[in-house]
């Protein structure tokens, strides 16, 4: 028997309340197994700063990935603000989103660990083109998701959400795509540590551009 908010009262829609909760429940398994790859470095006796500060990848890697997925977080719960109901294209954008989150921690120990051993070796290389790889993947996912609540607008919008604001979000995702693609090229081809550094840009970019979801939240 259907409740009045389940997927038979609104022709197969359902409301976010589930999506919501499962997303919030990944983001927080990502986060916390991004920590892991911070570890206590082998040292001689006498050289433990010297193998802490060795280990300056993995700081870096931890605060862009971090970065990244809370600025996903933020953005994934303001655009579920817009959002008032899901249907099935609506849930498997958002499992992709998830599953390439859920990924974020691996591309990130791989990457902490190459550059300890070099900024500018073929393993930092392969690492760059994982890690953008991986994070232009999540951008396509998020590409795929406000495509679809852009051309459903009537049935999946929030009353009061602004048409204009899933046309933003998807030039967002676009750009990110685009930067993340170029961003592995550049460090596979010239310099790993080009690359790094649009890494840790990147989240700073997304958390700055927001479009529309502040004046959606004034009215909830």
């Amino acid at each position: 028997m259907s409740t009045p908010d389940g997927p038979d009262a609104h022709g197969g829609l359902s409301d976010t309340g589930r999506v919501e909760a499962f997303s919030d429940g990944v983001f927080a398994i990502a986060v916390t197994l991004l920590v892991l790859d911070l570890k206590a470095p082998e040292h001689a006796p006498g050289q433990l700063l010297d193998g802490l500060l060795r280990q300056w990848p993995a700081y870096l890697g931890y605060l862009a990935s971090f970065g990244y997925v809370a600025v996903i977080w933020l953005n994934h719960h303001q655009a579920f603000t817009a959002i008032r109901r899901v249907d099935r294209g609506v849930h498997l954008a958002n499992l992709a989103l998830l599953f390439t989150t859920a990924l974020v921690p691996f591309p990130t120990a791989v990457l902490s660990h190459a550059f300890i051993d070099g900024a500018d070796t073929p393993d930092a290389r392969t690492a760059v083109a994982l890690y953008a790889g991986v994070l232009s993947a999540m951008c396509a996912s998020w590409l795929l998701l406000f495509n679809r609540v852009a051309r459903c607008p009537e049935r999946l919008a929030a009353d009061g959400a602004d048409p204009g604001m899933f046309a933003a979000q998807r030039f967002r995702s676009m750009a990110g795509l685009i930067a993340y693609l170029s961003a592995g090229a550049i460090g596979v081809m010239f310099s790993p540590l080009l690359a790094l550094a649009v890494f840790v840009v990147m989240p700073a970019f997304y958390a700055l551009n927001i479009p529309g979801m502040a004046r959606l939240a004034d009215h909830g």
